[in-house]
């Protein structure tokens, strides 16, 4: 395994650096100090410090200075040096997905939990967008591939990213940095920390950050008036206050908020269907981009998509060594947050009117409210490490969910099935609608309005016990044992209302009405043969969710809970000094949900295809999966070289996908999917004075199984019939990441310190359907750093670049919401849609600390 592990990270070039253990910046200013060595960095990965090789879980440590070099401010920025590692948002920075190993939650639902958990100062975040904001100073950041379920809080069945802020100390300093950049980037932040007294101490953060958007929007007739979007504008404050009354108790309460108020974010056209013809003509300029040309960075759209997003919360984590229990450590971390995100959004990524929602906390609001208590007990004997703990949360999540339909609604859709069903009839756009007897008089033509005013109230209760503990059976041999058991109680209160009425689809559900459409058909020249098929197409062009009466005056009320037991096996033997090997057994699990959407299917039930009869049962069970790892863990050059390697295999039944099929999310649960394969880590601190390495390779085959029951599954209707037996989505083969640090002094007083680190990912597919127009090629992201101050880090200037070969890549491409009828792949009428990746940007930074 070792030769693996050697001849797979040396093969992929994929080094970088970790830089000098923090050991302190005051250790970087001792020449003649001696180096830490990397043998002696520590994680807590086991709720307890413990050295990295020590530890039998495919972990990358990254330190504080590591994640400066690189430009690392929030999660997102994290996933450059991270192989296996993908971070991905959509319609707003708030709908952030993580994923590991080609693994993570799928789809924009707040009902579904993150496979993927993100962990701040101890504190499990609810949702992977909750956490991803300024992470402002950083002591170190520990992402933990596969299952974690015994010693993180909440499960999660597919990695966790730990984050580790930097806590107060009783030396009086102050620090400040300020950046300016391209697209009129301008930053500034300052922390100060000093003792208060003799036992206790206080830190305090703040930033500021904006800047320019690097989007260009076609705004049409508006009302939209904003022309950039992804612009920045977000401020952040942090408090801590550390109190150390005894030897054996110590107290950390920290406050936080931060605010974001920005636009994003819009999508571009990516393959230019029929459908784009349509939209032109109902635009008073052009609808959409004339030429699918997405890295032009133009994007047409009417509406706002403004987005207001607040974090805040307290939490409070105690430590208490007690005598009466054996010198074990009692842990208390307390945490009450709040989240709210409002974001507007035009639907249809166009400049004609169809489909909106505004930036309004009655239409856009999605909230969670969230209280967490956490106990741990945490003590030794000459044989055994243990740890006995219990979590509770609950969770309020309120969701506020709105459609507003525009004057082309209508039109557009009748255009676009007529075209459909006929084409030879549909080449030349025009505003006849389907809705029109055959004497050419419209019904039913009020669509325009609010159509959709739905209000989601969940409440989601989670309580557990678990135990993590290692038995050093011998001197080389330690076997580890985790067990924990989940009790999940979720409660969802769903009104759902129709404010317009629903005009259109209510004419057509009435009396007469499929007699008024083969009418209107047969008039427009639709062979009476047709009808039969036809005839349910328009009714279900124009009762799509939105505009489903069906749906209107509804109240659902309901209940789930979960008993789930999870945990796992280790057993580690090292050899010598130098080499550590281990096998583990683990079983994860994430719990199941409510779909916060409206559902409709053609039997009201969720399993059924496509249909418009309201379905009352939106829930799906948890996922879970069995992992299995095969590990070495190596040091060599007195402890500065790192070597490790993991061969991993994790199989996942009802494995929770959510997928945006045009019109709406479904959710399925996919009896099974598995990930497999090597993830291989490298750390190298060199003979040569300032010159380091860190990097790692992953080879990941993560596919769904080869059957897939279900109408969504079966070739060549079903809208999700590609995903059986492919490649999940998100997962490339290969993924490398790395880095190389040099620093260097000059001068009587000065240094120079350089990065260079990049990211390299094979082709993966970037849609949850796996349409051939979401595939993503391969792609390198680079970033640089080059700086120069003085000895004693009084003082630094630094030069850097993010991307800086401008490196063209999709994050997440969709189908263009409404212009997308058919899963046949190359239909020329379908249009496609994608949010990118960022372009390059640059600038220079200032930091200064006394």
């Amino acid at each position: 395994m070792l030769v693996l592990a050697v001849v797979a990270v040396l093969g992929s070039l994929a080094v970088a650096p970790l830089s000098a253990q923090e050991a302190a910046t005051a250790a970087a200013a001792d020449e003649d100090e001696e180096l830490t060595t990397l043998s002696a960095l520590t994680v807590t990965a086991q709720k307890r410090e413990e050295a990295l090789q020590d530890v039998p879980i495919s972990i990358t440590a990254l330190p504080e200075q590591l994640l400066h070099d690189t430009g690392v401010r929030d999660v997102k920025d994290l996933q450059v040096l991270v192989p296996g590692l993908t971070v991905t948002s959509t319609q707003s920075e708030a709908q952030t997905t993580a994923r590991i190993r080609g693994i993570g939650t799928v789809g924009d639902n707040a009902g579904l939990e993150s496979s993927v958990g993100v962990v701040i100062d101890g504190v499990y975040r609810p949702r992977n967008g909750v956490g991803f904001g300024d992470l402002g100073e950083i002591e170190r950041i520990e992402v933990l591939k596969g299952p974690q379920g015994t010693v993180f809080g909440k499960n999660t069945s597919a990695g966790v990213i730990n984050v580790i802020t930097r806590r107060p100390s009783y030396t009086t300093s102050a620090e400040g940095e300020i950046t300016i950049g391209n697209y009129n980037a301008l930053g500034v932040s300052g922390a100060f920390n000093t003792a208060v007294g003799d036992n206790s101490a206080i830190r305090v953060y703040a930033a500021k950050r904006k800047r320019d958007g690097f989007m260009d929007v076609r705004t049409g007739a508006g009302p939209r008036t904003e022309t950039e979007d992804y612009d920045q504008n977000f401020h952040s404050l942090r408090g801590q206050w550390l109190f150390e009354p005894t030897d054996t108790l110590d107290i950390n309460v920290i406050a936080d908020f931060t605010s974001r108020e920005e636009n994003c974010c819009t999508g571009v056209t990516v393959v230019r269907g029929a459908t784009a013809g349509i939209i032109d003509a109902l635009a008073p300029d052009e609808g959409v981009a004339p030429v699918a040309d997405p890295f032009a960075r133009v994007a047409w759209s009417n509406r706002s998509t403004e987005q207001d997003i607040k974090d805040g919360g307290v939490s409070a984590e105690v430590n208490w060594v007690s005598p009466w229990l054996g010198n074990a450590t009692l842990t208390s971390i307390t945490a009450q947050r709040q989240w709210d995100a409002i974001n507007g959004l035009d639907f249809d990524f166009s400049t004609a009117d169809l489909l909106y929602r505004n930036a309004d906390e009655d239409e856009s609001l999605t909230a969670f409210d969230t209280f967490t208590q956490e106990f741990r007990l945490t003590g030794a004997t000459d044989s055994i490490d243990w740890m006995v703990g219990a979590f509770y949360s609950d969770e309020d999540l309120e969701r506020n969910e709105t459609y507003r339909i525009g004057g082309a609604y209508e039109p557009y859709l009748s255009i676009a099935l007529l075209s459909l069903v006929n084409p030879a009839l549909g080449q030349a756009p025009n505003a006849a609608t389907f809705l029109a007897d055959a004497s050419g008089q419209p019904f039913g033509t009020v669509f325009a309005g609010l159509g959709a005013d739905d209000r989601y109230e969940q409440n989601a209760r989670s309580l557990a016990l678990f135990t993590n503990n290692t038995w050093h059976a011998t001197d080389a041999l330690d076997l580890t044992l985790g067990l924990r058991y989940t009790r999940e109680e979720k409660e969802l209160r769903s009104v759902y209302s129709n404010p317009n009425g629903s005009p259109g689809c209510s004419a057509m559900l009435g009396p007469g009405g499929q007699q008024r459409i083969a009418q209107a058909l047969l008039a427009r020249g639709v062979p009476a043969s047709a009808l039969p098929s036809v005839i349910p197409q328009v009714i279900g062009f124009s009762c799509l969710p939105w505009a489903n009466p069906l749906h209107n005056g509804r109240v659902t009320q309901q209940e789930r809970e979960e008993n789930e037991w999870s945990g796992t096996l280790k057993a580690a033997y090292r050899w010598n000094e130098h080499v550590m090997t281990y096998a583990s057994a683990a079983r994860g699990y994430k719990a199941g949900g409510f779909n916060l959407d409206r559902v409709q299917s053609a039997n009201g039930l969720s399993s059924a295809g496509q249909g418009i009869v309201p379905v009352n049962d939106t829930s799906f069970p948890g996922e879970f999966v069995d992992s299995y790892e095969l590990g070495a863990k190596t040091t060599w050059a007195d402890g500065n070289l790192l070597l490790n390697a993991t061969l991993f295999h994790q199989t996942y039944s009802d494995f929770q996908l959510n997928s945006f099929l045009g019109t709406s999310f479904v959710v399925r649960s996919i009896p099974e999917a598995v990930s497999q394969g090597i993830d291989t880590e490298i750390l190298w601190q060199t003979g040569v004075d300032g010159l380091m390495f860190q990097g790692g390779l992953v080879y990941a085959d993560t596919r769904y199984s080869d059957s897939i029951p279900g109408g969504d599954f079966v070739e060549p209707t079903g809208q999700l019939y590609k995903l059986p037996g492919s490649r999940v989505s998100f997962a490339p083969l290969w993924s490398t990441s790395g880095s190389v640090t040099y620093e260097w002094d000059f001068g009587s007083d000065l240094i120079g310190r350089f990065n260079l680190g990049g990211k390299y990912m094979s082709d993966y597919n970037t849609g949850s359907d796996l349409d051939v127009e979401k595939e993503q090629e391969g792609y390198a992201v680079v970033n640089a750093r080059l700086g120069f101050g003085s000895r004693d880090r009084r003082w630094m200037v630094e030069l850097w670049g993010l991307n800086i070969t401008d490196e063209e890549y999709v994050q997440v491409g969709f189908d263009a919401p409404l212009q997308n009828v058919s899963p046949a792949p190359g239909n020329p009428f379908n249009s496609y849609n994608a949010f990118l990746g960022a372009p390059a940007t640059y600038g220079v930074t200032l930091r200064v600390m006394y």
